[in-house]
């Protein structure tokens, strides 16, 4: 059946993902006399959020919440929190996300327990072109009894995140031999020792997989464990072979709080209570009587260990989008035109570039992806740009394409650097005051632009894998 152009725009723009960027989409719609419609896999609002609800971020407050979500917010009475304090992922959602969800503007839009896993234009597949543009879009969703959805859109902004497709512990890509039968002793991301997860891992032997922030946080809880519980033991395995730059700037990071990390980290090594194995790339896990033996390349062998962390970073879910004409880049998996402006084999620094819905763009007409999804494979996003994102693409979506156009980023004035993902080492940078600020590990999932004040302008990261 047909759908005339006046009956595909009275129809709402599809906002996949109830998370910060998502959030933000519908704030921006709404406050542009659009509708949205807010489909969420999970049963809340920031469902993967709450996934690292224990994690403490980078940045402060004032970093971290959308410009016209505030105005919405205070206009209702909200008091925003101390814009210098450092939140957990979980006060971001009960401060942030849940008061924004709940606005009288918002709520009616919001779907939650509805995971969407396909989409395509109505009446027409991938490879069918006249009248395409015309069609509005359909989105299959499954909700948390097994039904079945589907809702018409005339737009789409997939803000679904990464947090749901994480890397295996392969360095190939593929998850090795074991990884699939042994998952019920395997975490991927930060687990809650110090909490949920403590049974887990008191009294037992953890192996950390991974060199990012990520990583980091769970090895200094898992090291403050083993001083609590006697027999917690924990072994970190990296690939590089020697840690260089690894741990970062410490005292001399722009942003204390992960500045610290890799200090304490350090000490931790230096100490014994965290056992380093350098060069070690996994091909196998063996399930023996004592626990899992973790062989690697050249005949290298670890453990046997009882639980493992892996923190190699996450990867987006483009199952859903197989119907759609996708312009994706062929090893990052974000959007062509992005894609060289965050590629981490070329950017070891993570910079940060200004980018709207010109860059998010596909060959489908009125579909973007945006937040971390947008950035695919690049660990390297941030929370802010998400924000520009959905801003610059709600204004196209309403045909303010010189709004749309003009986008800028409000970007604090601090040094921030990651590691690049091929281990080279990032670059160390000098500002105008002779000051040189130091590389800190990029974060599986989240990580940083490497600038300092006089050379570019860069964001600060977030904790914890994928938070947006």
């Amino acid at each position: 059946m047909e759908t005339s152009a006046v009956e595909r725009d009275a129809l709402p723009v599809a906002v996949i993902g109830a998370g910060p960027v998502g959030l933000a989409a519908a704030a921006h719609l709404v406050a542009r006399g659009q509708t949205p419609v807010v489909l969420e896999a999970g049963d809340a609002v920031g469902a993967a959020m709450r996934g690292w609800a224990h994690v403490r971020l980078f940045s402060p407050w004032k970093y971290l919440v959308d410009p016209v979500a505030r105005g919405m917010l205070e206009s209702a009475g909200w008091t925003a929190p101390d814009g210098d304090r450092l939140p957990t992922g979980g006060e971001l959602v009960e401060r942030f996300l849940e008061p924004l969800a709940a606005l009288p503007a918002i709520a009616p839009h919001l779907r939650t327990g509805r995971r969407v896993v396909a989409m395509t234009r109505r009446g027409f597949n991938k490879v069918k072109s006249a009248g395409r543009e015309r069609a509005p879009f359909e989105i299959v969703a499954k909700t948390a009894d097994g039904r079945s959805e589907r809702i018409l859109a005339r737009a789409v902004i997939d803000a679904s995140g990464t947090y749901g497709s994480p890397n295996p512990i392969g360095a190939g890509g593929l998850p090795v031999e074991g990884e699939a039968e042994l998952r019920e002793r395997i975490h991927y991301g930060i687990p809650d020792v110090l909490g949920s997860d403590r049974a887990r891992h008191a009294g037992r032997r953890t192996l950390v997989v991974g060199s990012g922030h990520s990583a980091f946080n769970a090895l200094l809880e898992l090291a403050a464990l083993a001083r609590e519980a006697p027999g917690t033991e924990v072994v970190w395995a990296i690939r590089r072979r020697e840690p260089g730059q690894m741990f970062g700037g410490g005292e001399r990071d722009a942003l204390p709080a992960r500045g610290s990390l890799g200090a304490r980290l350090r000490a931790l090594v230096d100490s014994g209570e965290v056992t380093l194995v350098t060069g070690f790339r996994t091909v196998r896990l063996v399930e023996t009587e004592r626990g899992i033996v973790v062989e690697g390349e050249d005949d290298a062998v670890i453990g046997p260990v009882d639980r493992i962390v892996v923190a190699t970073g996450f990867r987006p879910d483009v199952g859903m989008l197989r119907e759609l004409r996708t312009g994706l880049d062929p090893w990052l998996e974000a959007p062509v035109a992005l894609a060289p402006l965050i590629d981490p084999n070329v950017h070891s620094c993570g910079t940060v570039y200004p980018h709207g819905f010109e860059e998010l763009a596909h060959p489908e007409p009125d579909f973007y992806v945006v937040g971390m999804k947008s950035y695919g494979r690049a660990p390297t996003f941030l929370l802010l740009t998400g924000y520009e994102q959905v801003r610059s693409v709600a204004a196209a979506l309403t045909g303010d394409l010189e709004a749309a156009r003009a986008v800028e980023l409000v970007l604090p004035e601090t040094g921030v650097c990651s590691s690049d993902l091929a281990g080279s080492g990032c670059c160390s940078v000098r500002d105008a005051a002779g000051e040189t600020h130091e590389p800190v590990a990029a974060s599986c999932g989240i990580a940083s632009g490497c600038a300092s004040p006089a050379s570019r302008r860069a964001l600060p990261v977030l904790a914890g894998g994928g938070c947006c």
